[in-house]
């Protein structure tokens, strides 16, 4: 699986070795001395990819850049690599989702197999994320009656007790429902209602009033 990995490593030839390891491997290679260099060209997310990340450098640690990512919203995978790592720090950075902990001097094999592993989960979230982005779009579409219409039946609402909040008639309720089918692409209440969770649009309070 070809991606573009951002070696971020305050030891030059680290980062040389590195580099022509993972190049050899097939990788395209980027390569940083601190954690700002990175954020200053901060990559995208949106392309197979993945950050091997030093803990202890320089301004910016590992662990904080981790952070920092998270908050500008990327989801590039991180794999962190140590020359001497701790408990604390190792159990924080998995935490906050890191995919691996590599000890230096990593073997090739450790190496790329941790690389594979992030390309594979960053594709999966790729995936997913593609997929809610398309399921907005459909939502976008509804319009404002049949988005009243969509979140009420979601809800549980029948259409009597939609026709009756809205205002209208069963018969305009049904129309709509069909429309707002029609427009999400679905064939059952049942899908239409696991759009609507995946999206957030319900909360634990639909779950039990339904």
């Amino acid at each position: 699986m070809p991606g573009l990995i951002h070696i971020v490593d305050d030891d030059a030839s680290f980062r040389t070795a590195m580099e022509r390891r993972l190049r050899l491997a097939g990788y395209d290679v980027a390569a940083y001395a601190s954690a700002q260099d990175l954020l200053d060209r901060l990559p995208g997310d949106d392309k197979p990819g993945c950050v091997l990340l030093d803990v202890q450098i320089p301004g910016l640690s590992g662990p904080d850049l981790q952070s920092r990512l998270i908050e500008l919203g990327s989801t590039l995978p991180i794999v962190f690599l140590t020359g001497h790592a701790d408990t604390p720090t190792t159990v924080r950075a998995i935490k906050a989702g890191a995919e691996d902990f590599l000890a230096k001097p990593v073997s090739s094999e450790q190496l790329i197999d941790a690389i594979e592993r992030a390309l594979a989960r960053q594709a999966t979230a790729l995936s997913q994320r593609g997929k809610l982005d398309a399921f907005r779009a459909l939502v976008a579409s509804l319009t404002p009656r049949e988005r009243q219409v969509f979140d009420l039946i979601v809800r549980g609402k029948i259409n009597k007790q939609v026709a009756y909040t809205l205002g209208t008639t069963e018969r305009t309720v049904k129309a709509h429902r069909h429309q707002v089918m029609e427009k999400m692409q679905v064939r059952s209440l049942a899908e239409l209602v696991s759009i609507a969770e995946r999206l957030g649009m319900l909360d634990s309070n639909d779950d039990a009033r339904r």
